[in-house]
Formats: C-alpha cells, structure tokens, sequence
C-alpha cells in the first residue's frame, strides 16, 4: 500500500527523504576519507592531512544544512517515521542517543580544526601542540564513527523497518 509523504522521496528506496539520505550517504563516504587523512599523517603528509580534515568540515556542514532545509522546510521526518514498529519510543531513544554523538563530534572537529589553524604553522609541521591536537583528534574521529553508527542505527530504525 502507497502512503503519500512530505517533501522529497530519498533515493536509498527507505521512507526517508532526500535530507536524510545524503546525510546517511554522507557520513558513510566521509569515515574512508577520514582512514585515508589519519594514514596521510602517519606519513608525515600533513597539508593532505589538513586539506581532507577541511573538507571533513565542510561536508559535515553541508550536510548539516541540506538536512536541516529538508526536515524544516519540506520533509516531516515524523510523518515518515511513524510506520516504524519501534516509533515513537524507540526511534525517538535513538535519535537522542545520535544527536549526542553529532553534536559532540560537531563540537570537537570544531574545536581541533580551530586550534590546528592557530596553532599549526603555515605549512603545518609537528609541533608543541601536536600531542594535544592528536588526542583530540583521536576522540572527535572516535566520536564521528560513533555518530555514523548511531545515525545508521537511527535511521534503520525510523525509516527501513
């Protein structure tokens, strides 16, 4: 049975829209290109490190702005939730648990992309920071895988089941 939705079908065949597919999709591709960053500097290619954790940044912002236009402007995630046999309780567990691992991970990459800016020279080369940009590091990657499981699980949840 067809059941209408608001907004803009996604294209990964679940009830989600558009917004949550490219966020899905999204935070899928960027977990490779973080490998590939954390590899580059182990190998002491640190401007392909700095370049991919960028563009990190921004996609997540991206993606954060296509899904926030989707669900406020077109899309009630709710109304496609709703057929889940786990909404509302436990859909709604979920993406609490999420939101704490994005906001988290939104908040951390902030916070080390900021202070590798000032503190980092221009060609970025170790230095006094790097002991603490690494340990931040390690917790905002740590905390991004986490947020795509959470959201994977979220979204499985809310939109497939």
């Amino acid at each position: 049975e067809f059941i209408a939705m608001p907004g803009f079908d996604g294209f990964l065949g679940s009830r989600a829209s558009i917004g949550m597919d490219v966020v899905i999709v999204g935070l899928v591709l960027l977990l490779p290109i973080l490998f590939v960053s954390i590899m580059a500097v182990k190998q002491g290619r640190y401007r392909l490190h700095k370049s991919l954790q960028i563009f990190i940044m921004a996609a997540l912002l991206a993606a954060i702005i296509v899904f926030e236009i989707d669900i406020r402007l077109f899309s009630d995630w709710r109304v496609r939730a709703t057929p889940s046999p786990y909404w509302p309780v436990g859909v709604g567990t979920s993406l609490a648990v999420h939101l704490v691992f994005a906001i988290s991970t939104l908040v951390l990459l902030l916070w080390v992309l900021i202070e590798a800016f000032l503190r980092f020279p221009k060609p970025p080369v170790p230095g006094s920071h790097s002991r603490r940009h690494r340990f931040m590091a390690r917790l905002a990657a740590i905390d991004l895988l986490i947020t795509t499981v959470t959201g994977g699980f979220f979204y499985w949840l809310a939109f497939v089941l």
